[in-house]
């Protein structure tokens, strides 16, 4: 496999990274509208002459997103051509286009036309997705020169259960973290675990602090889940270690982020915490994206 091809897949990465990062300070900033109500243009202007704040996040966000495109395009197609012998080579390149396409589009409709909260939470998701496949097809290509037992993989009901569903469901505690950060509720309750720490029978008496602790919930229930996964791993998986290990990663990240998810209340939403919230956010669903492609791969059988 040609060197090149595989520093642009990390390099594809790790710009799709940034560009998750980028949004999520746009919002924590206040800087959607650094460039005022035009794109591509910023304040009429191709490169403009006066630069402030707000517009130097919202600046450097749209250039490091264009770039995103540039590589991503170039890495589908590169990608179909050296590995699209390779079964889903093919979806995760139409896919990764495709909706750093979208995620542009939803980009710039936010800029142009006010949208609700409710819309713009969206734009994360939709990030999140063309990450996943990239970061898939980074993983395609590493995989041509040396092969896990990804292709040998033999999964029970209950684990395919547990990794279509916990990935599905993160997507969802994805779109209420994002609803939370473009609510402005993230100091909707001042204390955690609990909206406040008073009385365990105190309920949110405002919307963003249902939105708030509506999330709080749902991850909650997420970090459940991806215990009970990782305990089913730990007693049946050990013999496949891709699945074993991607699931000892998984709670590793989860743990982190609840833990970067109560920084975030502690520090009066410092910015470190914010951003770090959604980064490990963004690494978990990628590590979860790939125990989804081991589980297309995989052959029936029962345990015992």
């Amino acid at each position: 496999m040609p060197i090149l091809l595989k520093i642009l897949a990390v390099f594809s990465s790790l710009i799709m990274l940034f560009v998750l990062i980028g949004g999520a300070l746009v919002t924590k900033t206040g800087s959607s509208l650094g460039c005022g109500r035009e794109w591509p243009l910023c304040e009429g202007q191709l490169v403009p002459s006066n630069f402030n704040f707000e517009m130097i996040i919202e600046y450097s966000h749209r250039g490091v997103s264009g770039l995103a495109g540039i590589t991503v395009l170039i890495l589908a197609i590169w990608s179909w051509r050296k590995i699209g012998h390779v079964r889903e080579t093919k979806f995760l390149a139409i896919t990764s286009v495709l909706f750093i396409i979208i995620q542009a589009l939803l980009g710039a409709a936010a800029v142009i036309w006010p949208q609700t909260p409710v819309v713009l939470a969206l734009h994360f998701g939709i990030s999140l997705i063309s990450y996943a496949a990239v970061f898939l097809l980074m993983l395609l290509i590493f995989e041509v020169d040396k092969k896990f037992d990804a292709d040998s993989l033999k999964l029970d009901q209950k684990m395919r259960f547990h990794i279509y569903g916990v990935i599905i469901y993160t997507y969802i505690v994805v779109y209420t973290g994002a609803l939370v950060r473009h609510e402005k509720a993230f100091l909707a309750c001042p204390d955690f675990p609990l909206c406040s720490n008073e009385s365990i029978f105190s309920l949110p008496s405002t919307f963003i602090q249902w939105v708030q602790m509506g999330h709080r919930f749902a991850a909650f229930l997420l970090f459940v889940w991806i215990v009970i996964a990782t305990l089913h791993a730990f007693k049946h998986y050990k013999n496949q270690r891709v699945i074993y290990w991607g699931w000892i990663l998984s709670l590793t990240l989860i743990i982190l982020q609840v833990i970067s998810g109560a920084s975030v209340i502690f520090s009066k939403v410092h910015l470190a915490s914010t951003l770090s919230h959604a980064t490990i956010i963004t690494l978990l669903f990628g590590v979860l994206s790939y125990l989804v492609l081991l589980g297309t791969r995989s052959t029936r059988h029962t345990q015992k």
